[in-house]
């Protein structure tokens, strides 16, 4: 499992960007990690501000498509079946707002290289990154570290960032895994489906940034109390089904 150099992808690696009206980034977004990686993945999630007319000319990336809006989480779960099908040996997720840094790939690279961990998870808050451009808004900040605090002391686990969107994943690990959760909390039910499965965690820092202080979430998410609730039932809903499924 050896890429061209320490600064490209490991062969059989692939980069997963789930995108929802990224207009504005999409061509830099795959420009960028093209330098990095030869296999990439777009997750169309029912973009309808020309996203998908600007992918139609890239020839040279995989495109999934979904007709209408799925949510985050399916986009997610759709590159993780991909990668299954397509027998890669990891797959990298990343965001396309350049709030995940492509030219911070090769430090996923490195590290999956050692092969001592499942999921390689970037943590925004292991080292404050002097370069921010803007620092997180403090609810968002609040509301991760509670649900962050809420999973180690549940699963008994280490972590600092439960939220954390740029990550890489053993694809032979995520067969052991049966997500289903299509909005925002999929973090959280993976991180309770992989610490039962007992796969090897482990987190790298990368950048805190976040580039629009006014981009926030849609509907009924937007509330942070609502969000909150979202986050918790969906914590104690997977938490009480892997104890059913223990208990049998």
């Amino acid at each position: 499992m050896t890429g061209k150099n320490k600064n490209t992808a490991p062969n059989k690696t692939l980069i997963a960007i789930p995108v929802f009206n990224e207009r504005r980034y999409i061509n830099d977004i795959i420009a960028q990690t093209a330098k990095y990686a030869e296999n990439i993945l777009i997750v169309n999630d029912g973009s309808d501000d020309g996203t998908e007319r600007l992918l139609r000319n890239k020839k040279t990336i995989k495109v999934i498509t979904h007709k209408k809006n799925l949510g985050y989480g399916q986009s997610i779960i759709d590159s993780f079946d991909y990668a299954l099908i397509q027998k890669y040996d990891w797959i990298i997720t990343m965001d396309c707002d350049y709030q995940h840094q492509p030219s911070h790939l090769p430090h996923f690279f490195a590290t999956l290289e050692q092969n001592s961990a499942d999921i390689i998870s970037g943590s925004r808050y292991l080292c404050p990154d002097s370069q921010n451009h803007i620092t997180p808004p403090p609810n968002r900040a609040k509301i991760n570290k509670e649900i962050t605090n809420i999973l180690n002391t549940s699963l008994n686990l280490n972590i600092s960032d439960a939220f954390c969107g740029f990550k890489a994943y053993r694809v032979e690990s995520l067969g052991k895994l049966n997500l289903t959760e299509k909005g925002y909390a999929l973090p959280l039910q993976l991180w309770i489906q992989a610490a039962r499965a007992g796969l090897k965690f482990c987190e790298i820092s990368v950048p805190l940034i976040y580039h629009d202080p006014n981009r926030n979430f849609a509907g009924l998410l937007s509330s942070d109390a609502f969000r909150l609730e979202y986050y918790l039932n969906v914590i104690d809903r997977e938490l009480a089904a892997n104890d059913h499924k223990n208990a049998r």
